[in-house]
């Protein structure tokens, strides 16, 4: 036998030099999910967007990068997690610039999808490279801690500079920003990450999973978006969700049949994975919603202005660093992962629960403030050993597939997240101002009823978000029943089945 598997367990002199260019690489993605949202009303103004399409430059993006987070995924395993990695971020910032150069609606439009199409080459290669570089158990909990905290907490730190940029300078720097994050962590990465050469996966392209997963994806996603803007009755959104069913279901048969499957069904059915998967779609699900509302009632119900409102979530992000980099690394080698991701969850809930109690004066140190670290430590403990078991017990070859999982299953939970808890807000808002129209007979008490509507669908829908990040917490603590991170996140290359490599775990030395 050769001695290539162990030749992938020696640690990579340069990995934390990459790690650097890793993480730049995660919060330019993550930055760019929030930091147009701030900007849309500016560029829809300048561009001459119709209200109806505005949607689409956030909806162009999310159905590229979720249809082909699978296909990139595969495609790092197959080309090399680097190459993919600095084709991605090369991409990214190409589609950036053009999209900052937008002349017209069109432009703008094709520049976002272009977005999502290089975000889903990078972000599975950047955290399969993780998965292969970090061996060492403690090692590689630090660097999950620094990498969980970034995708959780970047959103926030893009309302901040979403907030700076669209205010002091204008829309189009919220694009040209991603050139030198791009450029800086493409060229630190040329010349600094190295792979294990045996972790490749050079098995023929399953083209009929590539079509059938990006299109069930899409459907899924696209279904999601339209119920938020033209309810889920609508004959298009119903369509959308039958097709994406057959679609998905097809290319799960499909995935059981072929020699060299897309998504290898070992990747879905560890249960640790499994449990992985479905925790964290369904707390991005909350997350998502809560961002919006919170943006929403601190913009209008409390007049704060774009900055104001991204400094407003600096609790959140805080409470993230702290439970991703000193709770989750410092506990991941210590307790089993569920004992963080289970409680973390919770914690999540507890402060989202505080939000149940919103009213037009909610003061911002008395309950906003404490409810955003409880959020921030629940999410970062949780999220940290989550991303680090989302490669947990997989074969090098299968690296890159099993991190686009963890991607699609935050891409999907955002586009339900937000559809799902906007249309609970909005039929909630709806309600409150039937029942009580006739009372606000004066200009002055229209007004009140109106923000007192918001905040009423606000909380309505922050209570399905607590209920949401509960039922996260139990599916952690029944599904994820590995123990304290004991060595390697991936199987040693030489072919061993995955139930191997979960069994008997390889001790770096």
């Amino acid at each position: 036998m050769s001695q290539s598997p162990v030749t992938s367990l020696a640690p990579d002199p340069k990995r934390w030099r990459a790690l650097v260019f890793i993480a730049l690489a995660q919060l330019m993605v993550v930055l760019d999910a929030t930091i147009v949202n701030i900007a849309l009303p500016s560029a829809q103004e300048d561009l001459g967007i119709s209200e109806g399409n505005k949607q689409w430059v956030i909806t162009a993006y999310a159905l590229a990068f979720g249809g082909l987070l699978l296909f990139g995924g595969r495609i790092a395993d197959l080309w090399g997690r680097k190459r993919t990695f600095v084709t991605g971020l090369i991409g990214f910032a190409a589609a950036s610039a053009l999209g900052g150069a937008a002349g017209n609606e069109a432009m703008m439009l094709g520049a976002r999808a272009l977005q999502g199409v290089f975000g889903a080459l990078l972000a599975p290669a950047a955290l399969s490279l993780l998965a292969v570089m970090f061996t060492e158990a403690k090692e590689r909990a630090k660097a999950f801690g620094i990498y969980g905290a970034i995708a959780g907490g970047g959103g926030a730190v893009g309302l901040i500079l979403g907030g700076f940029l669209t205010e002091y300078l204008n829309w189009r720097w919220t694009f040209f920003v991603n050139i030198p994050f791009a450029i800086i962590a493409a060229a630190g990465a040329y010349f600094v990450i190295r792979e294990p050469s045996e972790g490749r996966n050079r098995s023929p392209l399953d083209i009929p999973g590539v079509v059938l997963s990006t299109l069930g994806l899409v459907a899924l996603v696209y279904g999601f978006t339209r119920a938020e803007s033209d309810g889920w009755s609508d004959a298009v959104t119903v369509t959308m969700f039958i097709a994406s069913a057959v679609l998905l279901a097809a290319f799960v048969v499909t995935e059981a049949k072929v020699k060299s499957p897309l998504l290898p069904l070992r990747v879905l059915t560890e249960r640790n994975r499994g449990g992985v998967y479905l925790s964290l779609g369904l707390a991005i699900i909350a997350m998502f919603g809560l961002f919006l509302f919170l943006t929403y009632y601190l913009q209008i119900v409390k007049g704060y202005s774009p900055v104001k409102t991204g400094f407003a979530f600096l609790p959140m992000i805080f409470g993230m660093i702290v439970g991703s980099t000193q709770i989750g690394t410092r506990l991941m080698t210590r307790v089993a992962p569920r004992l963080l991701m289970a409680p973390g969850f919770l914690l999540a809930a507890v402060g989202m629960l505080l939000l149940t109690q919103l009213e037009i004066d909610t003061s911002y140190a008395g309950l906003i403030l404490p409810a955003q670290l409880m959020l921030g430590l629940g999410m970062g403990t949780a999220f940290m050993p989550a991303m680090s078991l989302a490669t947990h017990g997989v074969e090098p070859r299968d690296a890159g597939v099993a991190s686009a999982m963890v991607n699609t299953s935050q891409q999907v939970g955002g586009a339900i997240g937000t559809a799902l808890l906007n249309t609970i807000a909005a039929s909630a808002t709806t309600a409150y101002i039937t029942d009580h129209a006739a009372s606000a007979t004066t200009p002055a008490a229209q007004k009140l009823l109106a923000a007192q509507s918001m905040v009423e669908g606000y909380t309505a829908a922050i209570w399905w978000a607590v209920g949401i990040l509960v039922v996260a917490s139990a599916i952690a603590a029944v599904l994820v029943n590995t123990g304290a991170d004991s060595g390697t996140p991936v199987a040693s290359g030489d072919g061993e089945g995955v139930e191997d490599a979960v069994k008997i775990p390889v001790v770096a030395h």
